[in-house]
C-alpha cells in the first residue's frame, strides 16, 4: 500500500493566496520527511477552491526540493491545454527527476477556463479521448503526427524523449481521473490506472475497479497489466487523539472553504449548476475517510484497500486550513498511521 498527500493549495476564508501556496509547498516537504510515498497536486483556475493553476509547474518546484518522494498531478486538466505541450512538460519532469513524476489527467468541468484559454466547450464535451490518445502517444513513441478531428500536424520528433531517462521506467506513468462508466471505459481500454474521487465510498469505488477490469479484458489488455494496475483513491485524512476532535477540526474549517471555493466556479456557457451543501459534504467526507485516531485511520485505509483492491491513496491533509496543524497532520500520518500499515 502506498499513501500520499493530496494538495489543493486551498485558500480558506481570511487567507491570502500566497499563504495557501506556502502551506502547499511546506506540506509537501514535510510529506517527504514523514515517509509518505507521493504528493498529488490539484490544478484549478480563477477560484479559491485551489490556488495552483499549473500542477506541472508546482510539481517541478517540489521535485527540485525533494529527493525521494514521487510527485503527481491530480489532475492536469487536459481540455484547457494542448496534449503535446503537456506531454513535453511531463517528459521533462520524468527525465530530470529520475522517474519520480506521475501525470494524472482529467476532463475537468464546463468552466469559464475553456473560454479564457480558447479551447472551447467541445474540448470538454467531445475531444477528451482524442487528446488523451495523442498525449499517451507522445509519451511512448519516438515521433508523432496527428490526423484527428481536433489535432492535425506533420510528424515531428519527441524531444526530450521519455525513453532516454536513466531510471527504470521508459516514460512517466499516466493516470486518468474517472467519475463515470464512460471515463472508466476510456481508461480501461488504454490500460491506464484510475484516480477515483473523494466524494464516493468504498462500494462505488469497488464497482468501478471491477468494471475497469472487465472492460480492460474485453479490450484485450494483457493480464499482468490488468492485475498490476495501481488505481488511486482520493480521500480526506485528519488525525487526532480522539475522533471527535478530528471531526471538529474539519467541521470548523472545511465548510467555509468549500462554500467560497465552489461558489466561485463559473460555467463557460452560463448553464445552471447545482452545488453541494458544504456542511453535509464535510460530514460525508468525515464518514467515508480516515478521520480520527491513528488506529482508526490505519484500519480504515486497510479496509478500503481490501474492499476495493486499490493500493494507492491521495489524502487531503490541509482540511484544517492552518499551516502548523497541517504539518502536524502530515507527520502523524507518516509516523503513526503508516507505521501500523507497514
Amino acid at each position: 500500500m502506498r499513501v500520499g498527500s493530496f494538495v489543493l493549495a486551498a485558500q480558506f476564508p481570511g487567507q491570502g493566496q500566497g499563504e495557501a501556496l506556502h502551506r502547499a509547498v511546506r506540506s509537501a516537504e514535510v510529506a517527504e520527511e514523514a515517509g509518505l510515498d507521493t504528493v498529488w497536486l490539484a490544478e484549478h483556475h480563477f477560484v479559491p477552491y485551489g490556488t495552483c493553476p499549473s500542477a506541472t509547474t508546482l510539481a517541478a518546484l517540489l521535485l527540485g526540493r525533494t529527493r525521494r518522494i514521487r510527485v503527481g498531478t491530480a489532475v492536469s486538466v487536459l481540455p484547457t491545454t494542448h496534449p503535446v505541450m503537456l506531454g513535453e512538460q511531463a517528459a521533462l519532469l520524468h527525465l530530470t527527476s529520475g522517474g519520480r513524476f506521475t501525470l494524472g489527467v482529467g476532463r475537468g468541468g464546463p468552466w469559464v477556463d475553456l473560454e479564457v484559454f480558447g479551447t472551447g466547450i467541445e474540448a470538454y464535451e467531445k475531444a477528451f479521448p482524442e487528446s488523451l490518445d495523442l498525449l499517451v502517444r507522445w509519451l511512448r513513441e519516438p515521433s508523432v503526427s496527428a490526423d484527428g478531428d481536433r489535432f492535425r500536424f506533420r510528424e515531428v520528433p519527441v524531444v526530450p524523449s521519455p525513453s532516454e531517462s536513466l531510471s527504470d521506467t521508459a516514460g512517466p506513468e499516466v493516470v486518468v481521473a474517472c467519475t463515470s462508466p464512460a471515463s472508466v471505459r476510456l481508461a480501461a481500454e488504454r490500460g491506464l490506472p484510475m484516480l477515483l474521487g473523494m466524494h464516493v465510498g468504498d462500494e462505488e469505488k469497488a464497482e468501478m475497479v471491477t468494471l475497469w477490469r472487465r472492460l480492460a479484458r474485453a479490450a484485450g489488455r494483457p493480464a499482468d497489466e490488468i492485475h498490476g494496475a495501481a488505481h488511486v483513491s482520493a480521500g480526506v485524512c485528519q488525525i487526532a487523539d480522539r475522533r471527535t476532535d478530528a471531526v471538529e477540526t474539519l467541521m470548523k474549517a472545511m465548510p467555509g472553504w468549500l462554500r467560497q471555493g465552489l461558489e466561485a466556479h463559473v460555467t463557460v456557457d452560463d448553464r445552471e449548476r447545482s452545488m453541494r451543501d458544504p456542511v453535509a459534504y464535510t460530514e460525508l467526507l468525515c464518514g467515508l475517510h480516515p478521520v480520527g485516531t491513528p488506529r482508526l485511520c490505519a484500519d480504515r485505509l486497510a479496509a478500503t484497500s481490501e474492499r476495493t483492491g486499490i493500493s494507492r491513496f491521495a489524502l487531503l491533509i490541509e482540511g484544517s486550513g492552518d499551516l502548523a496543524a497541517t504539518e502536524e497532520n502530515v507527520r502523524r500520518l507518516g509516523t503513526e498511521v503508516l507505521a501500523q500499515l507497514r
